[in-house]
Parts: structure tokens; sequence; C-alpha cells
């Protein structure tokens, strides 16, 4: 997954010395980045050290490189003022406060409970920390998860004891699974009432165990200054990723006269970090690529902090670059060499690329099973190498042919001055293979279709990205969306794309705008989300209204849960099982009204539902100052496309929106008579065994598909079309499944048109063909095309 390291100097960021040169008399001091080009929350923190003693002298020295993120001029860290006397005893609320002030901390995301209330009081006595109140607890460690994303600072976040701690608990494993530095902090009940069951107690500790990097429980109030630097720098530092630490109520009453110097007790997490990789081992890396012939990089988060090195790779060698989810922006996906993203809903060419690959350069990625699908098919022709900073994470999924443990960033630098020191010599040309991913990218581009005034939510996500110029940050909840938004947005650096990838934690997005616009308050900031996601972290509205943080909400609302939707019409024949978000008794009204939520919380909101008035509506929305709502209502009938079925491999990609085998068409065409048809069945996705059903559905005469499609009725009257087709639904019940149209209700409860005709057999024949292969046959069609006739339907691909 991410490889990551901690960037030790006293002035600017540095190459990454190895850990062995630590020395325990150091605190880290972050300074705020705004540049999409500096740290990264997946990739290497550039840390500046400093002593607690401004008499002391450094332990770490700067290094410099040409590949170095930053070029501003080296400054001198001023000591830490205190506004308290060196011998002044004070709270352990105000030593917690103090501590985060020395880590250079100056946002929280808190909010107060009644064992939390100490740190609050203290942190209202500080004139350098912030807090941006949450309206709920897992709203404040998402924002503080998207602040950290954005920024590759360490998010902080305060809960109080009980419910408080345990409402962390999602944002907690959504960091620990995405190497996200996160400290969080929850108040305990008082030592004396530990375990017996106390008001609010939850043993948060044990709770946490599995789904943090480390956590305290704070028993010594002299213990704070360490812990707290401690949690930072193992927050910060390898792979990073969350800390809680859980402080009692009494430890935070009791008074102390902190010690500033203690140093850091973690002996065994210093000397099992990983160190600079051998250069033999580079050069092992080096050959592999000279020998092949169709190489491909897999970037994922553990890159995005090595964005220029990695720039600079590909320049030198030529090879196309495939992101994860995680690794969006780390490569621009503008660029030439880019195939964007891999994985089950990646693009055709960038799963064509490492199925045909014959060396596969793995760096910083984890092999999810999101992205290799079958892990025995997944570039079964390739021979891998696998550079990640997490020991754990090499050979867990996949077994490389070449690894090794150790940060991108400095395994990058290395094999770059090996190239450029080898010159000609190496005689790297791939340009065959580029070409043929040129000719992939031709045939297979990421397309969706526009029927009428109905807007495609691939097309909202196209016009912001044109209307940003792909430099917004952009947020998403977990769905649909977020795949749309991974696919149509090109982000050209890396920080600008915060989503939940790994534990897929819906009401992720707004939040996490939240963070981000607090972290980079000059930025554009967007929440690209769902009607299902939104509403699960509404609350969080009023929060950006308080705070005035220029959030827009780009709403795609399809009044369902869109992405299990499309699970329910691939894999379950369509049938509904709770997925419709809308009131079921006002079918044709939007609810709930978002503009409402929008309202309630003072914050401008505006609905578009016409393609036609798109443009104008986000633009609208970009330009009026301070947060918006733009709510963009969208078909629900639309799937993400491509997808490789779950557990499955690239040759059962699912390329088209309508999956259907010859015999289907033969079918179609043999009841219809009219070609039309088949375009229609394409734009509304209907699952393969209904086609018959549909067919027979359709030949009622009904206003809304009159206008989608009136060449169809025109040809139902032709000699074509068999009357006794009218009548096959009393034949087969069996048929009479759900279709995936909001009129389905309205055509099954139609009477049927008048006819005397008896069904022929050899019609009824080819019905039970219809019923009796449809189990067999969705499977081996899935890659089945449909050669469609001309249609009323515009198709748009890039």
């Amino acid at each position: 997954m991410a490889s990551i390291t901690a960037n030790l100097s006293l002035s600017k960021p540095s190459p990454f010395p190895s850990f062995d040169t630590l020395k325990p008399h150091f605190k880290t001091t972050l300074p705020i980045s705004t540049d999409f080009r500096k740290p990264s929350p997946h990739l290497s923190l550039q840390i500046k050290n400093t002593l607690s003693d401004s008499s002391r002298t450094p332990n770490i020295k700067a290094k410099a490189t040409a590949a170095a993120v930053s070029t501003e001029s080296p400054v001198t860290p001023q000591p830490f003022v205190s506004r308290f006397a060196a011998d002044q005893p004070r709270k352990g609320a105000d030593v917690l406060v103090e501590a985060l002030e020395r880590e250079g901390v100056t946002n929280v995301f808190a909010y107060p409970g009644g064992a939390s209330m100490e740190i609050h009081q203290a942190l209202t006595r500080s004139s350098i920390i912030r807090n941006v109140l949450p309206r709920h607890e897992q709203g404040g460690i998402f924002a503080a998860e998207g602040y950290a994303r954005a920024s590759g600072l360490p998010g902080v976040c305060i809960a109080t004891s009980g419910p408080g701690a345990t409402n962390l608990v999602s944002g907690l494993a959504d960091a620990l699974l995405d190497s996200v530095p996160l400290v969080a902090i929850t108040g305990q009940v008082p030592r004396r009432m530990i375990g017996t069951d106390a008001f609010q107690e939850t043993p948060i500790v044990e709770v946490t165990r599995s789904i943090t990097k480390h956590n305290y429980l704070v028993l010594n109030v002299e213990d704070i200054p360490r812990v707290v630097r401690e949690a930072f720098f193992l927050a910060s530092s390898g792979r990073p990723g969350p800390v809680l630490i859980d402080i009692p109520k009494d430890i935070q009453q009791q008074p102390v006269i902190p010690k500033w110097g203690e140093p850091i007790k973690l002996p065994g997490y210093v000397t099992r970090s990983p160190k600079a990789p051998e250069e033999k081992h580079l050069e092992q890396i080096i050959r592999l690529i000279s020998e092949s012939k169709k190489p491909v990089l897999y970037v994922g988060g553990g890159c995005l902090n090595s964005s220029e090195e990695l720039r600079r790779f590909v320049e030198l060698t030529g090879i196309p670059v495939a992101s994860t989810l995680m690794g969006l922006g780390a490569y621009s996906s503008s660029a030439e060499l880019s195939l964007q993203m891999l994985g089950m809903h990646g693009t055709v060419y960038a799963n064509y690329a490492v199925d045909k690959s014959d060396l596969l350069l793995a760096f910083g990625v984890r092999f999810d099973d999101r992205v290799t699908g079958k892990i025995e098919a997944f570039a079964s022709r390739a021979k891998i190498v696998h550079i990640d900073i997490d020991p754990a994470e090499i050979g867990k999924n996949k077994q490389p042919h070449v690894s090794v443990c150790t940060d991108v960033r400095m395994a990058l630098q290395g094999m770059n001055k090996l190239i450029e020191e080898k010159g000609s010599k190496l005689k790297l040309d791939f340009s065959a293979w580029r070409e043929e991913l040129k000719e992939q990218k031709k045939n297979y581009p990421l397309s969706f279709k526009t029927f009428g005034e109905a807007i495609p939510p691939q097309y909202a996500i196209k016009l912001l990205d044109e209307l940003t110029d792909g430099k917004a940050i952009i947020s998403t909840g977990v769905g649909q969306h977020q795949m749309w938004a991974a696919q149509w947005y090109k982000y050209k650096g890396p920080r600008q794309w915060l989503t939940s990838s790994g534990l897929g934690a819906m009401g992720f997005g707004l939040p996490a705008a939240i963070g981000a616009a607090v972290a980079k308050p000059d930025a554009i900031v967007v929440d690209i989300d769902g009607d299902g996601s939104f509403i699960m972290n509404v609350q969080e509205l009023a929060t950006v209204r308080v705070e005035n943080l220029p959030v827009k909400i780009m709403l795609l609302n399809n009044q369902h849960l869109g992405m299990v939707v499309q699970w329910e019409d691939r894999f379950y024949k369509a049938n509904r099982a709770h997925t419709y978000l809308g009131n079921p008794s006002k079918e044709s009204e939007i609810f709930p009204n978002m503009l409402k939520f929008a309202e309630a919380c003072d914050i401008p909101a505006a609905r578009v539902t016409k393609v036609s008035e798109l443009k104008e509506a986000i633009q609208k929305m970009l330009d009026t100052p301070g947060p918006y709502l733009l709510d963009v209502i969208v078909p629900h009938q639309e799937h993400v496309l491509p997808m490789i079925p779950s557990g499955g491999s690239f040759s059962e990609v699912i390329i088209e929106a309508r999956v259907i085998g010859v015999f289907r068409l033969q079918y179609a065409d043999f009841v219809l008579g009219d070609e039309d048809f088949l375009s229609f069945c394409s734009f509304t996705s209907f699952p393969v065994f209904e086609l018959a059903s549909l067919c027979i559905s359709l030949a009622f005469d009904h206003p809304i598909l009159l206008k989608l499609c009136p060449a169809f009725f025109d040809a139902r009257t032709s000699s074509k079309f068999p009357a006794s087709a009218l009548r096959t639904m009393q034949v087969f019940p069996a048929l009479r499944t759900r279709s995936d149209l909001d009129l389905e209700k309205t055509l099954y409860r139609l009477p049927y048109p008048n006819s005397q005709t008896i069904p022929s057999e050899p019609l009824l024949e080819e019905l039970r063909r219809v019923v009796g292969s449809s189990s067999t046959t969705e499977s081996s069609t899935r890659v089945t095309r449909v050669q469609s006739a001309p249609t009323p339907c515009l198709n748009h691909s890039t």
C-alpha cells in the first residue's frame, strides 16, 4: 500500500535519511503545505525536526536533492514560546494543548462532552489552535482525514468518552486502510472508575486496537508530552496511520509542571523502519526494464508524495502508467502516458495493459482485490517488481519476482540517477507497446450516452473538470458517483482526490471537503456526492455555514443507492431490495428535498434537471462566494462501466451498458422487426433475462416510451411484429420480472390489447429457450458488444 517515510531535516524537505540516524532528542513541527506537489497523506511526509531546547545542536543533517518538492529558502525554526512560565504548574489538559501546539497543530476538529470538557476549556486558552466544531464525531474525524489527505499533515480530532469515542471508529478504520496520518484524542472516565461500567465508559483502546497504528491510555500526567510526540511521529512516519490517545478526566485536571525534553521511547519501531534501497537492487530493476517489451507502471497511494520523481521516471523510461483509486493524481491523468485507473471500474486499456504486460512495476500498492480481481489471472504474463515501505504488504496477496522494502521516493530517486548515468546505453524503446495501447484507447474509450434532456452523471463531472481546469480538490462519498469522479475528472496532481478507498465509508464526502477547505483555504473544493452518502452526514452543512467554508457540493441525485442497484441489475435479476431512497407514496417527487436542508443551514442551493441547463448551473455554483449546493437530478438506470465482476478477470470485462448475446439480438429482431429497440435496451441497461418480457411490455402505448422511441412504435404495426407476442406474458408468468424503468409498474398494470390470436408454437419455443438459457448465457456473453443500429441517443467518449 502506501510507501511512506519521515522526511527529517532542520530546514527544508530532505530525501529521507534512514531511520537509524535518529536520536531521541527532537520534536517534530509540521509545516503546512499549500502546493499540491507537497507532502501526501499516503506517502512520505516532509517533517521538520527541531530540538526542544534551542541551545542544542541538530542531530540530523539536511540533504539536498535535485528532485526535491520544495524549492523554498531554508528557514531556521523559532523556539517555541509557552504562555506558561517554565516552573508554573498547569492542568494536564493545558499540557496536552501545548503539546499539540509544539507539534505545529493549528486546527483541530473537536466535539465536546463530559469527559473532554477540560480539553475544550484549555483550547479556549490557546491563541494558536482553532477548533472547527463538527456536528457529529464521525463528521469530525472524517474532516480531520480530509485535512490530512489535502495537506499531508496529521489531522487531529477530539471526542468525549463512550459514544463520542465509538463514533470515531469508522474514521479510524478508514485512516488505517488508506494510510492517513491522524491523531485522535478521546476523553475517558476518571482512573478510579475505569472498569466499573461508569456512565459513558467504553474501553476505547481495546475497541480500536485492531484499527489503529498504535494507541495509548495515559495513566500518568507526566507522560502527556512524550505520548503526544510519539503519537505524531508514529502517525506521520513509515506507513502513516491513525494513533489514538485516551486520557482520563482526572489526568486532564491534575496539575503538573511538564518536562518537554523527554525522549520518545520507540526503539523497536525506529530500528525496524525501512532503510534506503541498496543500489544493486535498483540495478536489478533497471535490468528487468531494459529486457522487457511491454512494461507497465502500477502506482498507488504510496506514490502520492513522489509525484515529481515518478514523472521524471516516466520521462526517462517511456513506460505507461496505470493508477489505483488511491494513486490518482500521483501521475497526471491527462498526460499522454496515463492509462488512468485500473481495476474493477478502471479503463479497458489500463486493464488490458496489465493483462498483456511482461513487466509490472508495482510501486506503493497492496494488490487490493478491487484492482486484481481473480488474483491468479492478474498480470499472469508479467514479472512483478514490488516496492513498498510496509514489509507486511510484500507478497501478502501476490508474490513478486523482485521486492524492495523501502520508501518509493528514495527508490525512484535512486533509479532516476542510475538511468541518467547510463544514458543512451540502456536503449529503452517501448514505442510499439505504446502504439498498441494507443489503439486500445481509441477502440475502448470511456463513454456515456445522452438521451433527450436527461443529465448523464458522467457528463456533469466532465463539465466540472472543464470548468475548473482539473485543479479543484475533489472529495466524494462512496458509490457510483465516486467511480465516475475517479473516471471523468482529470487530476493533475496529488492530494486533489479525497475519497474513502479501502473502507468505502458512505458519508465521507462532505466532512472531508470541510477538512480540505480548512487545510487549503484558497483552493476550489468540491464535494461530488450521491444522495445516499450525502444524507449520512448532512448535519455538517451547519459546520460549513458557521465556519463560512467555500465548499461546493455537486449532488448527483438518482433517488437510489446507485451502486447497489447496479449490482441488483447485474447479479440479482433486478430485484429491488430496499435500494429506493425516495418516498414510495410520491414517486414522482424528489425526496427528500435536499434544497430544504441547504435552506435550513442558510446555504445557497439550486436544482438542475435538464442537460441544456447544466453548464450554466455548475458555473453559477463555482462563481458563488462561500458554500453552495447544486442538486443534479440524474437517471438511476445508469451503470458504472467498464466493470470487471468481483473475483473475475480481464476476460470477463463488461464494456457496454447493454450486455446481450447474439441470440438475444436475433430474438429481439424476430419479435420486433425494428433495430431502434436495441438502442433503447442499451440505454436503459435491462438485465439479459428480461429481454423477452421487455419486448412484450414495450408493445403498449405509453407517452414516455412513445417520446423516447417513436420508431419502435411505428414498427409495431409492421408485418414483422407477431401479434401473438402481445399475449405471451399471460402464457409465461415467469417472464413477469421487474424491469429497470421508473414506469415499470405502469407498464405491467396496463390492460392487454384486444387480441384473439394464440401464440404460435415456434414463438413459444423461442421464449422457452430464452428463459431456459438466461442463467448460462449471462456469463458467456459479458464481453459481447452490441452493434446498435442508428439510434436517437448520442454516444460521448473520451
